[in-house]
This record gives C-alpha cells, sequence and structure tokens, in this order.
C-alpha cells in the first residue's frame, strides 16, 4: 500500500476490522485467570523487559527508511495543509501497523508450517520469535 492509492487505510479501517475479527472469534482471548497466569509466568530465561540495546528491528532498514521519509514530508506539509498532513500521517500510521501486523503473521504462520509437518522448530527460533514480540511489546507499552 502507498500513498498513490485512491483508496487509501485509516486506522479507524484497522480498528473496525479488528472490531470485527474479535466479534466472530468463539472462545477468543484469555479470561482473567489465565491472563494473570500468562502476566506471571517468565519462562525459558526470558527476561520481563527489554532495554533499547536489545530491541529487535521490526522491519527492514530500507522500509524503515521509507516510512521516515513519508513521516518527515508529512511534518514538512503541515504549516501549508494541516488537514491534509493529519490525515497523511493517520494513513502512514495505518499502513506502518497493517505492515508489521503482516510481518508478525508471515512468522507464525511459517511456524506453524513446520509444525504442521511434524518438523521441530529450534528453542533458539521460538526464542528468537519471542524476543521480537517481547520487543514490540515493550515498544508499545512504553511512556
Amino acid at each position: 500500500m502507498n500513498e498513490q492509492n485512491s483508496e487509501r487505510m485509516s486506522t479507524a479501517d484497522l480498528a473496525a476490522s479488528a472490531d470485527r475479527n474479535r466479534d466472530s472469534r468463539l472462545g477468543g482471548g484469555y479470561d482473567t485467570d489465565q491472563q494473570n497466569n500468562l502476566d506471571s509466568t517468565n519462562r525459558e530465561g526470558v527476561s520481563d523487559r527489554s532495554d533499547d540495546s536489545t530491541r529487535t528491528p521490526l522491519f527492514p532498514s530500507t522500509q524503515t527508511e521509507q516510512f521516515r521519509s513519508r513521516w518527515t514530508s508529512i511534518q514538512s506539509a503541515f504549516v501549508d495543509e494541516p488537514r491534509q498532513a493529519v490525515e497523511s500521517a493517520d494513513s502512514l500510521i495505518a499502513e506502518v501497523m497493517n505492515a508489521l501486523a503482516r510481518s508478525f503473521a508471515d512468522e507464525r504462520q511459517n511456524l506453524e508450517r513446520q509444525w504442521d509437518r511434524g518438523g521441530d522448530v529450534s528453542t533458539e527460533d521460538l526464542r528468537l520469535g519471542l524476543q521480537r514480540y517481547r520487543s514490540f511489546f515493550d515498544r508499545l507499552l512504553s511512556v
């Protein structure tokens, strides 16, 4: 998805899609006791927090630079076209969130394909995957 698309996605579109998916799941999510157990569990030497030095890149460097360049253009445009800049910012955020969700979904799908074929996924591959999730999770909740 890029800015040339005539129909740009917004964060509202993503939220509506997430709401529809959540409502359509049967038995999805965790109950309070399950979530409390997950929150208090720290297994396999995975620390509870990651610092800046252990952050896993979320995108390839070229894609990150493209997103940053577009963000800089949006900020620069704010002076002349504030409303358009906010709309463009929303669209860019939706695109970044969508790309991120796709990358996590692809990673999970690759692991599931290995499991479905009866293949063993190495503990190291799983540890790296969990590190990536933790890194992203910590970023989302950081102030």
